[in-house]
């Protein structure tokens, strides 16, 4: 990342008592196709005690659609222009991906505390955050790149069609406060936390974008970042309950609660709440403390409220609707009476009595028959069985002298292969950084549920042009007569390619030096790639040329797009 470095915000400890310094309070940014924040989202509304740090409010630059920053991010679409900087949506012409851009004059009253923000955020580095990927200062303008999720939906836009689903309500809230408490371990609040940044992408991970960023662009700061956060957390779950704003303000396409009223429980305000879930809002939002029928200590910090989240019963996920067959229906060929007509209602089908048997003279004398030949066919059967096994016994003695009369070779079985231990194994870069360096001992450790991956990739299958390939050398502890390796991978679908090559050493200069051995593609998560030509070798290249699309893994905590992650390689000679 341009110009990155190690400051970060100094932001309170976790009991929340202490103030923000350097005013880059805490956000991700704004990344989602066609929906651009919306610019009436007020403190007020909020509810959340920001206030607006003082100084001048320097215009917008001049910028427009195409123009480029760095001779690299093509302005698209201006998403955000307010308060002195623009927020767009733009394409790293680098790395052929769309991304989104803040950017703001350089003698901006916040220029230096967004910089701040935008370079402590990119170092947390956590998945469940929309991830800052540059922050520059250049040519008098201020700039921070984020990455841009399209396939990922605003709880904004989830809440214009009804309240949640108790079970999407309570993933919502647990992986939120999560990810709060993480940050806030670190060091980074929010502030902001509102509809319109939290996001639930297609794989289902709920992810927050505005961390320090978002804050730090419109100057807003707190004196408690903890219970702030904590507060907005709660706002959030209750409009996901009720489709309802928690103050008396409407923001966000959310109407406000009754003038008046105060704060009311959401199973208070509409019918089928889930208790639990309304219990834990208002401990989150209750800021006094906890209602007076509950009798529950308030949530004042991230921490707290994982904590109250764990206590929970959990919430299951609905049952899948179970769709009753269609009656089953007879047809006249089931009844038997195929190729026949239907009888009138009310007749009685006359029942057809079974053939005589064969009493008759010429009945009788096809009987002795057929009893003659099958004695004559049990004869003619027993005599050649027992010639069968007359000459079997001759063949095996004779098969018995060639054996001990021939050279010996003749008789052997073919020799079964044999499996051949690993014993080191290091990755191999042909271009550019290392995937997952150190992990390579994980796809020979006999636990295939430990695994060495590749990064996740924008386009594919095909790694190229980001790479010609990722992969790891073997060591095979000698020089061996490699016939097939086999590798257990974790990800399917079109396609996978795993070549494999025969190296000088475990660092091999580069891929011209090694001779191709082998290749094989595939849909599965096995892949078994036969050696075609002989080569005895000590160490060995397996070489992923192509890798499927696959989603957010949040086992590997792995980003969504073309990846695999192998788990256990093994080799047979």
């Amino acid at each position: 990342m341009a110009e990155r470095s190690t400051a970060a915000v100094d932001v309170a400890d976790n009991s929340g008592e202490q103030p923000l310094t350097a005013k880059a309070d805490q956000s991700t940014a704004d990344g989602v196709a066609k929906n651009p924040e919306r610019d009436t989202d007020s403190d007020e509304a909020r509810g959340s005690g920001g206030t607006e740090g003082p100084g001048k409010k320097a215009s917008p630059p001049e910028l427009h659609s195409g123009h480029k920053l760095a001779r690299r991010y093509r302005l698209e679409e201006c998403v955000t222009r307010l308060d002195g900087f623009s927020s767009w949506r733009a394409v790293d012409e680098k790395l052929r991906r769309a991304v989104g851009v803040h950017i703001l004059p350089a003698d901006h009253v916040r220029a230096r505390s967004v910089l701040a923000a935008a370079r402590s955020s990119a170092l947390l580095g956590d998945p469940r955050f929309v991830q800052v990927l540059d922050a520059v200062e250049e040519n008098d303008l201020v700039y921070v790149v984020h990455e841009w999720l399209p396939d990922a939906t605003e709880l904004t836009t989830l809440l214009t069609t009804g309240p949640l689903e108790p079970h999407d309500a309570y993933q919502m809230v647990s992986q939120v406060a999560s990810a709060m408490a993480a940050a806030h371990r670190e060091g980074l609040a929010h502030l902001r936390l509102n509809p319109n940044a939290v996001l639930r992408a297609s794989t289902g991970q709920w992810r927050i974008r505005g961390l320090a960023v978002n804050a730090a662009l419109r100057g807003i700061s707190s004196d408690t970042p903890q219970r702030t956060d904590t507060e907005g957390i709660g706002a959030l779950l209750y409009a996901a309950l009720t489709q309802r704003w928690p103050y008396e303000s409407d923001a966000y396409g959310l109407s406000g609660l009754p003038k008046g009223v105060g704060l009311i429980a959401p199973d208070q305000v509409r019918a089928g709440v889930h208790r639990g879930l309304s219990e834990l809002a208002m401990r989150a939002l209750a800021n006094d403390g906890a209602t007076a029928s509950r009798h529950e200590a308030p949530c004042t910090t991230p921490e707290e409220l994982v904590k109250a989240i764990g206590e929970m019963p959990r919430i299951r996920p609905p049952e899948p609707a179970f769709t009753a067959p269609p009656e089953y229906q007879r047809t006249t060929y089931q009844q038997g009476t195929y190729g026949r007509p239907a009888p009138h209602p009310g007749v009685t089908q006359p029942i057809v009595p079974p053939p005589p048997p064969l009493q008759s003279r010429t009945g009788k004398a096809l009987k002795w028959a057929v009893s003659a030949l099958l004695i004559a066919a049990l004869g003619l059967g027993s005599w050649q069985l027992a010639d069968a096994l007359m000459d079997r016994g001759g063949k095996s003695e004779d098969t018995n002298k060639s054996q001990t009369t021939d050279d010996g070779d003749k008789g052997a079985a073919k020799p079964k292969p044999q499996p051949i231990k690993i014993q080191n194994a290091r990755e191999f870069t042909a271009d550019g950084p290392t995937q997952n360096s150190g992990a390579e001992p994980k796809t020979y450790d006999g636990n295939p549920s430990t695994y060495w991956k590749t990064k996740s990739f924008l386009a594919g299958p095909p790694i190229a042009p980001y790479k010609p390939g990722v992969g790891i050398v073997y060591d095979l502890g000698s020089a061996k007569n490699l016939s097939t390796a086999t590798l257990d991978m974790r990800y399917g679908g079109d396609h996978t390619t795993v070549e494999l090559y025969a190296a000088d050493s475990l660092t091999p200069a580069s891929l011209g030096s090694m001779t191709k051995i082998g290749s094989v593609t595939t849909t599965g998560t096995t892949a078994t790639v036969k050696v075609t030509k002989s080569v005895k070798t000590q160490y060995v290249l397996v070489w992923l040329t192509a890798v499927p699309n696959s989603g957010y893994d949040s086992t590997l905590y792995s980003t969504a797009g073309w990846k695999q992650a192998i788990g256990e390689v093994k080799f047979t000679g």
